[in-house]
């Protein structure tokens, strides 16, 4: 089978990619697997396991070597490997063992040849070998400290541009969307660079690589992202648009100076990827029940409440895309914009001249939209204008930050808004989490059901929102979930409907209890009741809940 078919067959290259990356080789020159990373249609972590195939050569395995010896060689010839991406893992005498890259690179075979060499051959990725190369004291103590002046940038720029950095770089952000990465973030720590993945909104350390290999990384990714290279003590925001693995990302990319170097953390919006249904969000059918009854609704406000990463902007995305139709216009103010919506008039703040959230919001009711999306309520007049606009016939939704959803009217108050207009505007308010659920590939039975039952009198919760068991499990960890027992997210919610008594009771520093109080009677269930609601469907654990809730 030749390097077409099974790129075809068995890596599902369509024949248009094939025949666009075999045009662009015969004109430029360069590998074909490379040319099809860069076209976004292979995945830059499957061109060793297609080398491997192709020319029969066995991967490289990062437990088999972890605790190998460092084979002696001289400088110069291990930065000539280096340079193209070969390492030596074991020598003696005229035997080595290779972690490569490429294995058919002519130098290197050459330079085998020559030194009459007999050579295995074991093909790594780019990460696999930059963190190989950490182990050579001699290199990996090589940092410059570069002063951007003069031709040094210029080094510095065509060190970022160099083929490993950018095959790291690729590799890096390739790993992040296959393991469902919602960020990256690389940070110097301990004497390296470490790489951090956020998964699932829970971070985890994937790599450590060389403190040597920041700067051109660091730079690598301002490139990439419009930043300005040569500064370094300033933070700095970027974006990047590129197309991995037949998927369309936008990439934020924030820049920010520490003691000892550089922190960036890189947020992956996918483009195709993202549903916005209800049935996604994973809410229980009684609130979901009463929040398509309130988006409904010709006016009002309806607020979602939570802190950063909580995803409500995902929840409220869902809820314009539920409205969204021919004869309804729906306009959003959003700083920034994070995903485009087919048929919504979606609007981008912009603080440097003047045009914030008061002076866009001013100008979308002069477009007479039905509905309004507003990304945050930040100030008094913003509020005032939101909650105005809702009195004049629009829906809007927006958001603030609060714990809870009672506490959204305390913090609409401390902004100097009138108790009358929230009573007039306000429809509801929902407060969001969001828990990891249990991967449904390892979930078993919880050990410690008994036990926790008691515990938190899932009984007496059960026997109140009339579900039919109790179903307490846990995820023993596998390969689909990375061995965490979690994949996935579903938001936990606190619903509070704006009715006539909530809007009797007086405003002032009682008001929060009697919410909870009359939410209570209304068999409405808190952040952490919906938690352990959820936990006793088997969806997520009571561990997750507490994190999140407790």
């Amino acid at each position: 089978m030749n390097f077409k078919t099974i790129l075809c067959e068995e890596f599902l290259i369509s024949e248009t990619d094939m025949e666009k990356a075999q045009n662009f080789q015969l004109k430029f020159g360069g590998r074909l697997e490379q040319i099809l990373v860069n076209m976004g249609s292979l995945s830059d972590d499957q061109v060793p396991i297609l080398l491997s195939r192709c020319l029969n050569i066995p991967l490289f395995e990062d437990d088999k070597w972890a605790n190998s010896p460092i084979p002696k060689v001289t400088e110069d010839e291990l930065c000539f490997l280096l340079n193209n991406s070969w390492l030596p893992l074991n020598i003696e005498g005229t035997n080595w063992t290779f972690a490569c890259v490429y294995p058919l690179e002519l130098q290197v075979n050459e330079w085998i040849i020559k030194k009459g060499i007999n050579a295995q051959v074991l093909i790594a990725t780019e990460t696999q070998l930059q963190i190989l190369s950490t182990r050579y004291n001699s290199f990996d103590n090589n940092t410059d400290d570069f002063e951007f002046q003069g031709d040094e940038e210029d080094k510095l720029r065509e060190l970022a541009t160099e083929a490993p950095i950018v095959n790291l770089l690729n590799s890096l952000i390739s790993r992040a969307l296959r393991e469902g990465a919602s960020d990256m973030h690389l940070e110097p720590y301990e004497g390296r660079y470490r790489v951090r993945y956020r998964i699932d909104g829970v971070l985890h350390e994937v790599e450590r690589l060389a403190l040597k290999m920041q700067m051109p990384l660091v730079t690598r990714l301002k490139i990439l992202s419009g930043m300005d290279i040569a500064e370094k003590r300033r933070p700095q925001d970027g974006k990047i648009e590129m197309k991995i693995s037949n998927q369309e990302i936008d990439i934020r990319v924030s820049a920010l100076p520490l003691n000892d170097g550089e922190s960036v953390v890189m947020r992956f919006l996918r483009k195709d990827n993202v549903r916005y249904d209800m049935s996604v969000l994973g809410l229980s059918e009684d609130i979901e029940s009463l929040i398509r009854q309130d988006i409904k609704a010709t006016s009002g406000v309806v607020l979602l409440t939570g802190p950063t990463g909580s995803g409500k902007t995902t929840t409220l995305y869902t809820f314009l895309n539920a409205l969204n139709s021919d004869d309804v216009k729906i306009i959003t103010l959003e700083d920034p914009v994070e995903y485009q919506l087919p048929g919504i008039n979606q609007v981008q703040v912009n603080s440097d001249i003047g045009f914030d959230f008061s002076a866009g919001l001013r100008s979308i009711v002069r477009q007479d939209p039905d509905v309004i999306m507003l990304g945050e309520i930040r100030d008094k007049e913003t509020a005032q204008i939101a909650l105005q606009s809702a009195l004049t016939g629009h829906l809007v939704f927006s958001t603030v930050h609060t714990n809870d959803a009672a506490s959204a009217y305390t913090r609409l108050l401390d902004l100097g808004v009138e108790e009358f207009l929230l009573n007039a505007a306000l429809v509801s308010i929902v407060a969001q989490r969001l828990a990891r659920k249990i991967c449904p590939n390892c979930s078993e039975k919880h050990p410690d059901s008994e036990l926790l039952i008691r515990k938190y009198q899932l009984t007496e919760l059960s026997h109140k929102y009339s579900l039919p068991k109790i179903d307490l499990r846990v995820g023993k960890g596998c390969e689909s979930c990375s061995y965490t027992g979690y994949k996935g997210r579903m938001a936990v919610i606190e619903y509070l409907s704006c009715d006539d008594k909530i809007k009797a009771i007086p405003k002032d520093s009682d008001f929060i209890q009697k919410a909870k109080l009359h939410n209570s009677q209304s068999n409405r269930r808190t952040l952490f009741e919906d938690g352990l609601y959820k936990a006793v469907l088997g969806f997520t654990t009571i561990d997750e809940v507490i994190r999140v809730a407790g």
